[in-house]
């Protein structure tokens, strides 16, 4: 099947654009000719490769037609590099889950930015789930909780985070007096970053609980850490954001157990000098995280 490389890069930016106007104006041509493109990919392939939505979504078929076309442009950009040809500075696709993001993931791209010019383009979800921008081809590289590599893919474990139960004394005064029992951790308010953060709600259960206590969604990391901070409700944090609570008397420390999270990095199976960069550099900086053991 002989799929031409301009489709296939039509394609990406319609996805990456959201609507074909937008693609259009992206790639300096008319919305015209990105239908016909669209169209003249979509007969080669005798099946549809975008659902209509706003913004539009690709179908699996376009999963798959739209990580071909990412793969081919990182492979021609190494291939120029390699040439000694001025090529384009390459947008590098990742995905992150928030506490990752903002304890030690920024730095590698840091040192890779001092190496080379790219830029990135980071898609924060929960590590639950950013695997699922890798399967469709919307990134690159993911962490990710999933040990298991999607297809296409290799993984290398990164570690484990590790969280622990916190509060403030006020909060631990209030709710918490006689203990951890499981009467108080249904009743007492819990911190979670968004509808998929489970942690609390794990580490409420394995301490008894049946019913989901009241719940306050903070879906921002630092001021996540902040609302456990000042009473709102009880979480799981990560070192580094409790230590200095926890010595002046602020915060207290609910239980001595702790949840662990492990880490995958998983990326795209291609011979890439700037993939492998970005690997060693994600490989590096999770090693020196005092957020990751």
């Amino acid at each position: 099947m002989d799929l031409p490389l301009d489709h296939l890069r039509t394609l990406a930016a319609i996805v990456d654009a959201g609507t074909l106007d937008r693609a259009a104006a992206r790639l300096g041509v008319t919305p015209s000719a990105v239908s016909q493109r669209l169209r003249a990919i979509e007969q080669r392939v005798g099946r549809v490769v975008l659902q209509r939505t706003k913004p539009v979504r690709p179908t699996e078929a376009g999963e798959a037609l739209v990580r071909l076309a990412r793969q081919l442009a990182l492979l021609e950009h190494d291939a120029r590099t390699a040439l000694g040809d001025d090529a384009a500075v390459p947008r590098i696709p990742l995905a992150v889950n928030a506490d990752s993001l903002i304890t030690w993931f920024l730095p590698a791209l840091a040192d890779v930015a001092a190496q080379r010019d790219v830029v990135f383009d980071v898609h924060r979800e929960d590590q639950e789930r950013t695997a699922q921008l890798l399967e469709a081809g919307t990134v690159m590289g993911a962490v990710t909780a999933q040990r298991e590599p999607v297809s296409g893919c290799v993984a290398s474990p990164l570690g484990r985070m590790r969280y622990v139960p916190i509060a403030s004394r006020a909060f631990a005064d209030r709710w918490f007096a006689d203990g951890l029992g499981r009467a108080a951790l249904e009743r007492a308010p819990i911190v979670d970053f968004d509808a998929h953060d489970t942690l609390q709600t794990q580490f409420a259960r394995r301490h008894g609980a049946r019913e989901e206590a009241p719940r306050h969604i903070i879906s921002a990391s630092a001021e996540f850490a902040d609302a456990i901070r000042i009473g709102l409700g009880w979480g799981m944090l990560l070192p580094g954001q409790y230590e200095e609570g926890l010595a002046h008397g602020s915060l207290v420390l609910l239980s001595d157990e702790h949840v662990e999270v492990p880490l995958w990095w998983q990326r795209w199976n291609l011979a890439s000098p700037l993939l492998d960069l970005v690997t060693g550099a994600v490989e590096r900086a999770a090693r020196e995280s005092a957020a990751v053991v």
